[in-house]
Parts: structure tokens; sequence; C-alpha cells
């Protein structure tokens, strides 16, 4: 599979999955699907282990763990990441423009987001 990670998305990946309290084998669990205004529906998750299905993918020093669907999508894509004062999270820059861009949660030019603003710390 061809993926690639921009060290910024390296970076995060790996502080995710360290500090996400699965274990040492724990992989990024990247779920995306066809939709949303950008072209793309995404989410994440730190996992133990792979569910059912899911390719583990090493790109670098980071392990992925993608859904089949998320595979097709994401072939040939790079991911970065940003922290901006007006948006953090996962861009993914894939060869398929995206032309919306209403709803101010997507770009064009084959970029969807995947704001993490709202990521929740477990007590």
């Amino acid at each position: 599979m061809e993926l690639k990670l921009t060290p910024a998305a390296e970076k995060f990946i790996g502080r995710m999955v360290r500090f996400g309290g699965a274990g040492e084998a724990a992989g990024f669990r990247l779920s995306v699907s066809a939709g949303g205004c950008s072209g793309l529906a995404s989410e994440f998750t730190v996992e133990a282990v792979p569910a059912a299905g899911d390719a583990v993918v090493l790109v670098n020093s980071v392990k992925l763990f993608l859904p089949a669907e998320s595979r097709l999508l994401l072939e040939g894509a790079t991911i970065d990441f940003s922290d901006t004062p007006t948006n953090s999270g996962l861009t993914f820059v894939t060869a398929t423009p995206s032309t919306c861009g209403s709803c101010g949660s997507s770009s064009v030019g084959g970029m969807a987001n995947i704001d993490i603003s709202n990521i929740g710390h477990k007590h």
C-alpha cells in the first residue's frame, strides 16, 4: 500500500498511541469512508489489536490499523497534521480533488480534514 505520513502526522499519531493506554503493541485505527462535504468521513481510535478485517500497515515508525474501505480511499494519499489557533487535525491529501468547502471543515484540492479539537481525556 502506498501511503505517506509527514513528520508532523507521524509525531501526532505516535503520541496518541504512546499515551493512549492500549499497550506497547497498540496501533492507530483510522477509519475513512466516502461521505461528508469533503468527500471523506473519518474517525480514529487507539486500539490494542486490529479489528477483524483490518490490515496492519507500517509507515516509518507508525503502526496503522486500516479497514478495507480505508485502504482503498487512502491509497496514494499523504497524511499531514496541523495545529493552528483556528484548526487542529489530520489532513489527507489525495489524488481526488474536493470541490465543496461550504461548511468550512473541508478544503479544495483533494484534502480532507479530521478535527481533533473535541478529543476528551480518559480519567
